[in-house]
Parts: structure tokens; sequence; C-alpha cells
């Protein structure tokens, strides 16, 4: 990717979250010994992507068997993140088997299906190509726990709807874009063939949080500017606030702020 267009693809992200990623975290997830956790955190990241979009497909806009071939398709993906099943490289050829048919009676069903089921597929591609660089460097998976990131998200979303909705998919802008500017953060600190997949991932980040936001805009059918800066400043204070747990998306190393005191 040329310079110009990583800048340009970068610009209105960093216009979009309310603060950069700390240094102190950077150096954290610079150190050799965090690649192991890094990676492992990115795996299971994509998947909950992948995990998110479907539940937002199944929720909002399809049919009963669509549904179910959704679950089937993420079903090796998920057996092997929680239950260390099956061979990951037979993961390559697991494809979704079925076209998707929107519910009639959903105003937004298509679009929703178009962008959703995209950004799975893509975000299964990455998945696999996290396993790749994990074998290539020699870490081992181990199930770890989550974050706290997505859930200090998700615990301010709406509880009636369309707002349920539309606060969800501004979480998934949100979640996307932090993403985007972390693997280009990160690219240059990171063995080079790291680096490089990272910067690979930036374009196709950078649009599903695009899709995201337009998707959220279109279903809310009015300004959302007040909800983007709510969750803008809720996404600043979990990127910004002391972490004792270091993982993709978490705040500022709890060591780092001992250090400073």
């Amino acid at each position: 990717m040329q310079s110009c267009e990583y800048q340009q693809l970068l610009a209105p992200i960093q216009q979009f979250l309310g603060c950069v990623t700390p240094d102190a975290w950077l150096v954290q997830a610079a150190r050799p010994e965090s690649l192991p956790v890094l990676l492992t955190d990115h795996l299971i990241c994509e998947l909950k992507a992948a995990q998110s979009a479907m539940f937002l497909i199944r929720r909002y806009a399809v049919d009963e068997q669509s549904a179910e071939a959704l679950l089937q398709w993420l079903k090796p993906y998920e057996d092997f993140t929680y239950r260390q099943l099956g061979d990951w490289q037979q993961l390559a050829e697991h494809k979704l088997k079925k076209s998707m048919l929107p519910k009639a009676s959903s105003a937004y069903g298509q679009e929703l299906i178009d962008k959703m089921v995209l950004l799975i597929k893509e975000e299964l591609h990455h998945f696999y190509q996290v396993l790749e660089m994990m074998q290539q460097f020699g870490v081992h998976y181990d199930k770890i726990t989550s974050s706290r990131y997505a859930k200090g998200l998700l615990r301010h979303v709406s509880t009636f709807e369309p707002n349920a909705l539309v606060d969800k998919l501004i979480c998934g802008a949100f979640i996307e874009a932090r993403s985007c500017e972390r693997f280009a953060r990160l690219a240059p600190l990171l063995p080079s063939a790291i680096g490089d997949f990272y910067i690979s991932l930036l374009r196709s980040e950078a649009r599903h949080y695009q899709d995201y936001l337009s998707l959220a805009q279109q279903i809310a059918g009015s300004d959302i500017s007040a909800r983007v800066a709510f969750f803008a400043e809720v996404e600043a204070e979990l990127i910004l606030s002391p972490d004792a747990d270091f993982k993709f998306h978490s705040g500022v190393p709890v060591a780092s702020e001992q250090a400073i005191a």
C-alpha cells in the first residue's frame, strides 16, 4: 500500500476516534513477550467480529433457514476457538453454502445482509491468516479471556428499537476503527512479516468502519452525531484508562501507570 493511500485511509478514522492509542500500550505491545497474547487476542477478535455481524443479520435481516446457515458457517471456527476441536488448516475450505434471504418485513434487510456477509467473509479470512502468522512465529493457540473493551461499549446500547440496532452499529464502527488505527501504529514496531500483514488489513478494516456507520445513519433516518459523540467518549475512556489485562483493545497497561506514579 502506498504511503498516500495509507494516510487517506487513516485520516477519517483518526478524526472519528476520540483519542489515539497511548504510547504506553504500544511499548507493551512491541515487547517480544507480548506477541503470543497479541496474536491470540487478535485471532479471537476476528472471530468475534464475524459473530457480531452474524448476530445482526440473524436478529434483524434474514429468514429462519438463512439464520441456521449462518450458524453452520461459523461453527467450525467456534469449535476450534472455544473447544479446540478440528484442524485449523481445513478452515480455509469452509464456505457459506446458502444465499441469504431477507425478511419481507425488513426495510433495510438486503443492505444489512450485503455489507455484513462481506464483512464476515473477510474477518474469517483474517482469522485464518492470523493462525498462519501464529504458526510462523511458533505461537501455540491457547484459550484466553476476553478484554473489557467490547462489553464496555455494548453496555451503553439502548434497550429499545431501532435505537438498539443503531447503537450496535455505531459500536461496531468504533471497534473496526480502533482496530485499523492500532494495526497502523503497530506495524512498524513488530516483526516485518506481521507488520506487512497488519498494513494489508487496513483497507478492509477502514471499509468495515464506514459500512457500520453508513448503516447506522440509514437505519436511524435522522442525525446520529450525538450518539457517535457519546460512544466516542466511552471508547476513549476504555482506551485511556488503566487496564491490568493486556489485550489487543486494552487500555493503558497498569505497570506503566505504576511506573509513572
